[in-house]
């Protein structure tokens, strides 16, 4: 199961002048086989610049979620059958790939607690509990559009853990790969992540 090398990357610029410097940018294209409005997407980091202490994981869309069912702050989202259909418009209109603007990964961290039956109760057992930054609603709409395995980030003293309980097969990187683009002007790239991260954020 595939952890994806960390690029060199940092915060996000705040600083005007260094956001109109064009800078290239890496892209994972994730495919979409049960999506009727388009068959892939396309997502780039969160942190894109020099500094960042941060990796990009491929992951299990269905180990993920069932980490993510086991968060016990009163922030999980129920599936996307479930939603209101604006909201379900909103992020797939979002997700387009034919938007100029490439979407950021989700943002996520992991832990874990111990596992319920004997084994957990005798310390033996553990099992993964995640927690999204940023990007829940794209996480389980990926994942209800047939998306496999997807991208996201984590701080790099979890993506071990997170490659651990959630990391995609091997064949992911196959059907996952990252693409370098040309350097292009980035205006307002403070606001590149898609919203401050946190809960909340789509």
């Amino acid at each position: 199961m595939p952890v994806i090398p960390p690029f060199s990357s940092g915060p996000l610029h705040t600083n005007p002048l260094a956001d109109a410097v064009p800078v290239p940018e890496t892209v994972w294209t994730v495919p979409l086989p049960d999506h009727p409005w388009y068959d892939h997407v396309c997502l780039k980091r969160v942190f894109v610049t020099d500094g960042t202490r941060h990796q990009v994981v491929l992951v299990d869309a269905r180990k993920l979620l069932v980490c993510a069912d086991r968060d016990n702050t009163d922030y999980v989202l129920k599936p996307v059958a479930e939603w209101h259909s604006g909201k379900v418009r909103g992020i797939r209109e979002f997700l387009d790939p034919e938007n100029p603007r490439i979407p950021p990964m989700p943002y996520v961290t992991i832990s874990t607690r111990r596992a319920s039956g004997l084994l957990g109760w005798l310390g033996l057992e553990r099992e993964g509990v995640v927690a999204f930054r940023n990007g829940q609603h794209r996480a389980r709409y990926l994942a209800g559009a047939g998306a496999r395995w997807f991208p996201v980030e984590v701080h790099e003293r979890e993506a071990a853990l997170l490659h651990e309980m959630c990391g995609a097969a091997d064949d992911a990187r196959t059907a996952i790969r990252p693409v370098t683009l040309p350097a292009v002007p980035q205006p307002g790239a403070a606001g590149s992540a898609g919203g401050k991260p946190g809960k909340g954020a789509a």
